[in-house]
């Protein structure tokens, strides 16, 4: 649709389109001739949109911090499913995983060979030398939020120390190398090149999201690949990096019982780290940390 420069703007600001989106939108006309892939309007949040997310966003930091209080050799992973879900309801917030596509708890952990989407149990009870993910995410007034952090409870033994730290430095190398106006796929690229260095092996399965409005939004964000790849990244974009790194191989395979908990194929370690970011003018902000 073709907007009059004093037309409200399509991205719901209220502002007038020569005030708000009009420059923006001829730069992306620019480069979209230019051949790069660029991003539809709905994968752009206005002022207002971002200052929601943000709120949803302390929550969610909020949360992970709780856990991290409290983690500790001799806890179920049920009691961390407690504690994740009694903070975000008295904060006034809901997990945005309880209930999502069936899953049944409000937070996953994922253990030593678990890749993701590992479902708490009273059966799971975590040991000194495990290493347990815990992906916290958050509604909030409507607004969604997402981050998870690694955890390594009592001393772990250097092969997972070395694991989670070099798994951590992918998401940070990555979100570093996030600014408006560069193809998405340097996320990717950074990611790999950084943990093929290390030995270790990026999961393809699964990936990055763009964020928000809704749970799960378009872009998808790969976590290897080229550089010159992927959507352009532009300002008021949001999204997650959350590396997934194998001590093996990538391969995985989902457990048959609950459809559910990703476990690597080989049975050795794997690790992720995530944050969510807005892109700025001039960079990125972390949203969740």
């Amino acid at each position: 649709m073709l907007l009059g420069r004093n037309s409200k703007c399509w991205c719901g600001s209220g502002e007038k389109y020569k005030k708000c989106h009009m420059e923006f939108d001829e730069k992306l006309k620019e480069y979209a001739k230019a051949g790069y892939q660029v991003p539809t309007r709905d994968m752009i949040k206005n002022a207002e949109q971002i200052e929601k997310i943000k709120e949803s966003a302390k929550i969610n930091t909020a949360v992970l911090d709780e856990v991290a209080k409290h983690i500790k050799p001799g806890m179920t992973t049920e009691e961390i499913n407690t504690i994740v879900h009694n903070f975000t309801v008295e904060h006034g917030a809901i997990p945005a995983p309880l209930g999502y596509g069936g899953f049944p708890k409000s937070v996953c952990t994922s253990i030593n060979d678990q890749i993701c989407h590992g479902i708490p149990s009273e059966d799971d009870v975590l040991k000194a030398g495990d290493i347990v993910n815990v992906d916290v995410s958050t509604i909030y007034n409507g607004y969604y939020s997402d981050a998870s952090r690694m955890f390594k409870i009592g001393e772990v033994s250097e092969e997972a120390d070395r694991l989670v730290r070099v798994t951590k430095e992918c998401m940070e190398m990555a979100i570093a190398n996030v600014k408006p106006w560069i193809p998405m796929g340097i996320i990717g690229a950074t990611i790999q090149e950084h943990a093929h260095k290390n030995g270790y092996t990026v999961v393809r399965d699964f990936g990055g999201h763009g964020i928000g409005v809704d749970f799960h939004e378009d872009p998808f964000v790969f976590h290897y690949g080229n550089e010159n790849d992927g959507v352009l990244m532009v300002p008021g974009m949001t999204f997650t990096i959350e590396p997934m790194i194998n001590e093996g191989g990538y391969e995985l395979y989902i457990d048959q019982d609950n459809e559910w908990t990703s476990y690597t194929d080989d049975g050795k370690l794997s690790a992720q780290w995530e944050n969510m970011i807005l892109v700025t003018e001039d960079g990125c902000e972390i949203l969740t940390y």
